[in-house]
């Protein structure tokens, strides 16, 4: 069931992004990594400033690989409660479990794909070995997905 006022979604307008986090947040930590740098780089001209500098890059650093492992982590999590659904749905479907041929970008394309044109699109996909991008413009009615992110 489609969220209340959740925009309606398409090839072209499905992408999902939360501004705070891939917009401030992002910036915050380039930002931050910049400024490590340039610090850093000051701090040759004063050897008892290094260490700290040297910190600064270092927690910098964390900070970029936490911001990338906290959103690989949730879409790794995301895509495998979408492949157990869209499995589940074709099985209801179909009789049968979408063919291990499909991968797992594929799935995900096809979770767009409503209930007529899943199946279909599922075969061509194993068959064809079809783009994700190809999959999604191939769907004549779009299913919307408004809980990924």
């Amino acid at each position: 069931m489609p969220e209340q006022n959740a925009p309606q979604q398409s090839f072209e307008k499905h992408a999902q992004l939360v501004p705070m986090y891939h917009g401030v947040l992002f910036l915050i930590i380039v930002a931050t990594l910049i400024g490590s740098l340039v610090n850093l780089s000051h701090s040759f001209d004063d050897p008892s400033r290094h260490y700290n500098a040297a910190l600064l890059v270092t927690v910098s650093l964390a900070l970029v690989l936490l911001f990338w492992f906290a959103r690989i982590f949730a879409l790794k999590a995301q895509d495998r409660a979408i492949r157990a659904e869209e499995n589940l749905r074709h099985f209801v479907l179909t009789g049968k479990l979408i063919d291990p041929r499909v991968t797992i970008q594929q799935v995900i394309a096809l979770r767009f794909a409503p209930d007529g044109e899943f199946p279909a699109l599922a075969a061509k996909a194993a068959a064809e070995g079809t783009a994700p991008k190809e999959i999604k413009r191939s769907i004549k009615n779009w299913r919307a997905d408004t809980y990924r992110v």
